[in-house]
C-alpha cells in the first residue's frame, strides 16, 4: 500500500459493496432501509422493534489538545472499528457528520484519512444525505416564525432587544456574525440586530443529537428558549407553534445513516455538533441503535478530550444513560513535540527534550479520563514514518507510570491490519471489565459550581472568574429552573486553557466566563469562554480553493 495516494484517491481506489450487503450483515432487511443511492442508506429505527438483545460494548476515541501537526482521531477510530472487525468481532462505527465550514476550511475532509475511511468520502464530506440542510432549514424556520409573530402584532410580547435565537448556515462565513435586518420600511419587518451561528452550534442539532424519537424531538424543540419578553419572561418556540413544523423538517433526518468503511466494516455517521462551542458527539439515536445491532461499537467525540471526551461523559452519558467500557486516546509523537516548544517545520527531528515538555497534556488527558471519570484506557500512538523509537519509548514510560499501556497505531497506512494491537488492548480492557464510572460533578451542584468544576477538574485551572453579565444570567437561569442543567464548555480546542497560545498542561491559569445562555431543548446550559466564536471564519488559504470537479463529476481536493 503506497502512502503517496491522497486520501481521496485511495477512497475512490476501492470498490464498495451494496449498502443492501453492509446492513445484511447487521440482520437489517431492505425494508428498514431507505436507500440514498448504491452506497449510503438512512435507517428507518421505527420499523426495527427492540429484540431484547443486550447492548453491546461501548469504546470512546479521544485525543489529545488537537494541534497543527494532526492527531489522526477519526482515522484512529475507524481503523480500529476495522481492526475489531478483522478479529471476528461484530463491530459498528459511530461517527459525526463533517460540516461544510471546516471541509471547505482548514481541514478539507473528515471522514478518516489513508486506508482507514468511510467512503463515498465525497458524500459524506459535501451533502451526503442532507441531514445539515433539514437542521438549518428548521433552526431558520423558526428565526422567521419569531420575526413574523413579532411583525403580526407580537402578542407575547417579544423584547425585540432581547430576541436570543439566532439564524444559521453551514458555512465559516465572520460576515455574518453580527448583521442588522428588518431594514426597509415596515413591510421588511422590524428592524433589529441580528447574527448567525454556523449550524453545527444551533441548538437543533444538539437537540437533533439527544432525541430519543420523533415524540421525544418535538417535545425538545418545544421547549427551546428564542427570547424574553419586555417582562423578563421566557419564550419558547411551542408558544408559537413552531415544534411541529419543524420536526416535519426534520423526520426523515432522525434516521441514522449507514454506510461503511474502505474494508466493508458497517459505520453510522449521523449528526454533528462541534466539541469547541457544542457538545461534540454523534447522535445518541445512532449510538443507542449500534449498541443493539453490534458487540462493539467504536464511536469518537471532537477534539481533546477536555472538550469532546469531557461532553460526552459529562452530558451525553448524563442524559442517555450511557457508559463507555473504555477510552482511546489519540496522540502523535509529531503534536507532543509541538506542544513542547518545536516549531511545525522541525517536527521531524528527534527532540527528546521537546517531548518530555510536551507530554505532560497528554498525561493531563489520561489523568482526566482514568482518574476524574474512573474509565479504562489506553493511548494509541498515531504513528508517523519520522517517529524516533526512543521518542516512542519515552511516551510509553511516561504512560506506564500512570497504569496506562501504549499500541502504537498504523491504521493510516495499513488499514484494519495496523490496528491490531490497539485492537486487543481495547479487549482486554472491555472484558476485564474495570473503571468506576463518575462524573465531573454532580446534578445537584449550582451551575457556577459546575464551571469551576470543570475549569479545575479538568482544564487544571485555578478557578473561573465570571463577567457581571455572566453572573447575572447565571442567577436568572437557576431563579428559572435551569439550575440543574449540565454545563456545556464553548472554549477553544487549542489549549488546555481559553487561550490558544498555551500549550502543554499550562498552569497558574484561571478561566474567563464571558457569557452564559440556557438551551433548554437540549437540555444543557452553555458557557461562553475566552473569544471563542460560534461563527467561525475561513482561513487566509481556505481548503475549498484546492477542491474541484472534473467533467465526468470526479471531486478532487478532499485531502
Amino acid at each position: 500500500m503506497s502512502e503517496s495516494k491522497s486520501d481521496i484517491a485511495i477512497a475512490q481506489s476501492v470498490e464498495l459493496q451494496p449498502i443492501e450487503t453492509i446492513a445484511a450483515k447487521l440482520g437489517l432487511s431492505r425494508d428498514v432501509i431507505d436507500l440514498y443511492g448504491n452506497y449510503k442508506a438512512k435507517i428507518d429505527y421505527t420499523k426495527l422493534a427492540d429484540s431484547g438483545r443486550p447492548d453491546g460494548k461501548l469504546i470512546l476515541v479521544t485525543a489529545i489538545t488537537p494541534t497543527p501537526a494532526g492527531e489522526g482521531k477519526t482515522t484512529t477510530s475507524v481503523g480500529l472499528g476495522d481492526a475489531l472487525a478483522r478479529l471476528g468481532r461484530k463491530v459498528i462505527i459511530a461517527l459525526r457528520e463533517p460540516s461544510l465550514g471546516p471541509v471547505f476550511g482548514v481541514k478539507g475532509g473528515a471522514a478518516g484519512g489513508g486506508y482507514a475511511q468511510v467512503v463515498p468520502m465525497e458524500d459524506i464530506n459535501l451533502h451526503f444525505t442532507g441531514d445539515f440542510h433539514a437542521v438549518g432549514a428548521a433552526n431558520n424556520l423558526l428565526a422567521a416564525m419569531i420575526d413574523n409573530h413579532i411583525f403580526q402584532g407580537n402578542a407575547l410580547g417579544i423584547d425585540t432587544r432581547r430576541v436570543t435565537w439566532r439564524r444559521c448556515v453551514d458555512m465559516n462565513d465572520r460576515q455574518l456574525r453580527f448583521v442588522a435586518d428588518g431594514l426597509g420600511g415596515r413591510v421588511n419587518g422590524v428592524p433589529r440586530e441580528d447574527g448567525f451561528d454556523i449550524t453545527v452550534a444551533s441548538e437543533i442539532m444538539a437537540v437533533f443529537c439527544l432525541a430519543k424519537d420523533i415524540t421525544d424531538l418535538k417535545d425538545r424543540l418545544s421547549r427551546i428558549i428564542v427570547g424574553y419578553t419586555r417582562s423578563e419572561q421566557p419564550v419558547a418556540a411551542g408558544q408559537l407553534n413552531a415544534q411541529g413544523a419543524m420536526a416535519a423538517l426534520l423526520k426523515d433526518a432522525l434516521k441514522p445513516n449507514l454506510v461503511q468503511t474502505l474494508e466493508h466494516t458497517p459505520a453510522f455517521i449521523h449528526g454533528g455538533p462541534f466539541a469547541n462551542i457544542a457538545h461534540g458527539c454523534n447522535s445518541a439515536l445512532a449510538t443507542r441503535l449500534a449498541l443493539k445491532l453490534s458487540d462493539y461499537v467504536v464511536t469518537e467525540a471532537g477534539f481533546g478530550a477536555d472538550l469532546g471526551a469531557e461532553k460526552f461523559l459529562d452530558i451525553k452519558c448524563r442524559l442517555t444513560g450511557l457508559k463507555p467500557s473504555a477510552v482511546v486516546i489519540v496522540a502523535t509523537v509529531r503534536a507532543l513535540k509541538m506542544h513542547g516548544g518545536l516549531p511545525k517545520t522541525a517536527l521531524s527531528e528527534k527532540n527528546l527534550s521537546a517531548l518530555e515538555k510536551g507530554l505532560p497534556n497528554l498525561l493531563k488527558h489520561i489523568e482526566n479520563i482514568t482518574q476524574v471519570y474512573g474509565l479504562p484506557a489506553v493511548v494509541a500512538i498515531n504513528r508517523f514514518p519520522a517517529d524516533h523509537e526512543e521518542e516512542l519509548a519515552l511516551v510509553r514510560k511516561r504512560c506506564l507510570e500512570f497504569g496506562v499501556n501504549v499500541a502504537l497505531s498504523e491504521v493510516w497506512g495499513k488499514g484494519g491490519e495496523g490496528g491490531a494491537d490497539l485492537a486487543g488492548e481495547v479487549l482486554r480492557l472491555t472484558e476485564s471489565a474495570r473503571g468506576d464510572f463518575r462524573f465531573a460533578y454532580e446534578d445537584d451542584l449550582g451551575l457556577k459550581e459546575k464551571i469551576e468544576a470543570i475549569a479545575t477538574k479538568i482544564y487544571g485551572a485555578d478557578g473561573a472568574d465570571f463577567s457581571a453579565p455572566a453572573l447575572k444570567e447565571l442567577e436568572k437561569l437557576t431563579a428559572l429552573g435551569f439550575g440543574s442543567y449540565p454545563v456545556c464548555m464553548a472554549k477553544t480546542q487549542y489549549s488546555l486553557s481559553d487561550d490558544a497560545a498555551k500549550l502543554g498542561r499550562p498552569e497558574n491559569f484561571r478561566i474567563a466566563v464571558r457569557g452564559v445562555k440556557v438551551s433548554a431543548g437540549a437540555g444543557f446550559v452553555v458557557v461562553l469562554t475566552g473569544d471563542v466564536m460560534t461563527m467561525p471564519g475561513l482561513p487566509k488559504v481556505p481548503a475549498a480553493e484546492k477542491i474541484d470537479v472534473d467533467a465526468s463529476g470526479r471531486i478532487s481536493g478532499l485531502f
